[in-house]
C-alpha cells in the first residue's frame, strides 16, 4: 500500500438532533457551518481547507447515524496552534469538557476531550 499524506480522509460526527449540533459547532469555532444533503443524509460540514489538501468531516444526521459517546471511535478536530480558545467555548455552547489540554509530548502538541451537545466524546488537537 502506498503512504498516503494523512491518515484520515474524511470523518463523521452522528448527530441526533441536527440543529442544536450546528448550533454547537458553529459556537466554538465561531464559524458558520454550510450544510449539504447526500442521499438522505443532512451533513454540515466542519472548517478545512480542501483546496490546500486539508481532511475533513461533518456533522451528520440520517439513518445508521448515533451518537456512540465515550465508547466510540475517537476523532481529534484540529483547533491549529492553541486549542484551548476552542476549549473555553465548550461549556457555553452546551458541550462539556471531559479531559483538559493535555501536552503530548515535547514538540509533538496538546490534545482535550469534550462532550458534545449530541453526547459524542471528541477530541480536540493543537500543535503547540
Amino acid at each position: 500500500m502506498e503512504t498516503t499524506k494523512n491518515a484520515i480522509a474524511w470523518f463523521e460526527i452522528p448527530v441526533i438532533d441536527f440543529e442544536r449540533a450546528k448550533k454547537f459547532y458553529e459556537q466554538i469555532f465561531e464559524y458558520e457551518m454550510p450544510e449539504m444533503d447526500m442521499a438522505g443524509l443532512r451533513m454540515g460540514i466542519l472548517p478545512h481547507n480542501r483546496e490546500e489538501g486539508g481532511v475533513g468531516g461533518a456533522i451528520c444526521f440520517g439513518e445508521g447515524y448515533q451518537p456512540s459517546g465515550a465508547n466510540g471511535p475517537k476523532v481529534y478536530l484540529d483547533c491549529g496552534k492553541d486549542l484551548s480558545t476552542v476549549l473555553s467555548r465548550v461549556p457555553g455552547a452546551g458541550g462539556q469538557v471531559v479531559f483538559p489540554k493535555t501536552e503530548i509530548a515535547p514538540d509533538m502538541g496538546q490534545f482535550a476531550f469534550f462532550t458534545d451537545s449530541e453526547g459524542n466524546v471528541v477530541g480536540l488537537y493543537s500543535s503547540n
